[in-house]
């Protein structure tokens, strides 16, 4: 879906909807991209939606701030949620792919409904390394969204760390995201891959037997 107007992320300007992975290094690198993103987003009336660890949320309140954003005010309107994993991908111990799917359509609709021009939102994904059931369904949830998000003019990035995700996991993340930030720096993704044929290769691995599954 196209924007009114154009949104700047890690180097590129975006006049559609986005679905984009970012690998990084560092938080530091994750902010060093991000947080001009957000920015630019705050000064243009958009809203903010923010899922993190949340024992990292103590840290990127001060980023947020020194960054000159007054988030105070910006909670008590609304226009901003920073919302911890356990109230998002993690709700009830356990990730449920259809339940966070519902979510993440609310908050998107909810946006457009109180006015806002758009929804960036900001996604950590290291939840998947925890030890929680569901957590493995993320490659399936993550080409899944490429049914839903293009209904929405909005702009989705989700954030790995890649140096604690396997070699495997990474390739199939890279392969569900049509656009990829490395480097900092945002492209089209040429190994994207459309939800319907991914769907299609992991049902193929479910039914393979043991040591054929590719």
């Amino acid at each position: 879906m196209q924007h009114s107007r154009v949104v700047h992320l890690a180097g590129s300007a975006l006049t559609c909807s986005c679905h984009a992975c970012a690998f990084f290094h560092s938080r530091e690198e994750e902010e060093r991209v991000l947080l001009p993103f957000l920015k630019e987003g705050m000064q243009a009336g958009d809203r903010f939606f923010h899922v993190l660890r949340n024992d990292y949320q103590p840290a990127r309140r001060r980023s947020l701030e020194d960054n000159g954003i007054d988030l105070t005010m910006a909670e008590r309107t609304g226009q901003v949620e920073l919302r911890p994993w356990e109230e998002a991908y993690l709700r009830g111990n356990r990730f449920d792919q259809d339940a966070m799917l519902d979510l993440i359509q609310q908050v998107l609709s909810d946006g457009k409904q109180q006015g806002y021009g758009l929804t960036r939102l900001w996604a950590n994904m290291e939840w998947a390394l925890e030890d929680l059931p569901g957590v493995h369904d993320i490659v399936e949830y993550e080409t899944r969204l490429n049914h839903v998000l293009p209904k929405y003019d909005d702009v989705v990035v989700c954030t790995y760390d890649i140096s604690k995700f396997s070699a495997a996991v990474v390739m199939d993340i890279l392969r569900t995201h049509p656009e990829v930030i490395i480097g900092e720096t945002l492209q089209k993704n040429p190994f994207y891959v459309g939800p319907d044929t991914f769907l299609e290769e992991l049902r193929g691995r479910s039914q393979a037997p043991p040591g054929e599954a590719s």
